[in-house]
């Protein structure tokens, strides 16, 4: 996209492939000891079905909230039920936990606050969660030992503590903890329900929750050896214009970063391309500059950003980059 006040960059659609797809922790989270990582998450995720078409998504996406509404229609000419799933970013496994790491929320299996309505009512959703080292589910060993599988939200290292030899050594021949009894396994936590969608009815399924905020106190977009964000994020040359003038200050850049990962990629479980696709990007505050890649986009608002598509299947991910100005985030 050329939008020239503020880039923005999209590819975004609230992700509809195989279920149990599991939501990757966001490549180059961490540039530096004053950074916290985020975490990538997206949209629902069907089971493959030939029946089902989605008629429009509507996608809003800023730093507090992530909403999206979808409509869809089974053309099949009879009632289908399949099922539908949320999948949580993934949580641990080695190195994880070496910096900060941005959870939204401090629980034990919903880290997104998520929710979810069909045809305005709740639903009733069904949790999985799985301590998987590789291919393998050792959740059961570790409910057998009392150890709690979610290691973000603390007392799992006592638990590995209290464990006897015999049962720590077994636990670090199937990787579960290492030489110094830290836990390895990757906690995988899925909500799923099933979905009926009758003959020729629309249903309206809307979710929403609070996404993964990465960032850095200060950054260096624009200066020597960063180009690897200006690609990522497609920042136009007018911000790393404003991003250089700002540095030119004794204190140096005037600016920190935040960035959100969203999935739209997994593999296009529905009957057809996206009918209508509408994505809103809130950068929060007129000062804030942000930047992502898409055609189109459009400003709406004072701090809103709209990139509209039909007939729609995404080719890859959404990154967005927010250029927070000191004393105004």
């Amino acid at each position: 996209m050329k939008y020239k006040e503020e880039s923005v960059k999209a590819v975004t659609s609230g992700v509809l492939g195989l279920i149990l797809v599991a939501a990757a922790l966001a490549a180059g989270a961490a540039r530096a000891n004053d950074s916290s990582a985020q975490l990538a998450a997206g949209g629902l995720v069907l089971t493959k079905s030939d029946a089902i078409e989605m008629q429009s998504e509507d996608l809003y996406i800023s730093r507090e909230a992530v909403r999206v509404r979808y409509r869809f229609l089974n053309s099949s000419g009879r009632d289908t039920t399949v099922r539908v799933a949320f999948p949580m970013p993934d949580i641990g496994g080695e190195g994880f936990f070496e910096g900060d790491v941005s959870v939204p929320v401090d629980a034990p299996a919903n880290i997104l606050g998520f929710t979810t309505l069909a045809d305005g009512k709740p639903v009733r959703t069904i949790l999985e969660q799985k301590a998987m080292v590789g291919d393998i589910d050792h959740s059961a060993w570790l409910a057998a030992n009392h150890i709690p599988m979610a290691v973000h939200i603390g007392g799992t290292d006592a638990a590995i503590a209290r464990l006897p030899e015999s049962k720590r050594s077994e636990a670090r021949k199937l990787g579960l903890i290492g030489e110094d009894d830290e836990a390895l396994w990757i906690l995988r936590t899925t909500y799923h329900w099933l979905q009926t969608f009758p003959a020729g009815k629309p249903v309206t399924i809307e979710h929403r929750y609070k996404p993964s905020v990465g960032g850095t106190v200060m950054t260096g977009i624009g200066q020597d050896g960063e180009n690897d964000a200006v690609k990522v994020y497609c920042v136009e040359p007018s911000i790393l214009t404003t991003l250089r003038r700002s540095a030119k200050g004794d204190s140096g850049p005037r600016y920190s970063e935040s960035w959100i990962e969203y999935i739209l990629v997994t593999g296009g479980n529905w009957k057809k391309p996206i009918g209508d696709f509408r994505l809103v990007v809130d950068k929060g505050t007129p000062q804030t500059l942000v930047s992502f890649c898409g055609e189109g986009v459009r400003k709406i608002g004072p701090t809103t950003f709209e990139m509209r598509k039909r007939d729609w299947r995404p080719q890859k991910n959404l990154s967005i980059l927010f250029l927070n100005p000191f004393g105004a985030e």
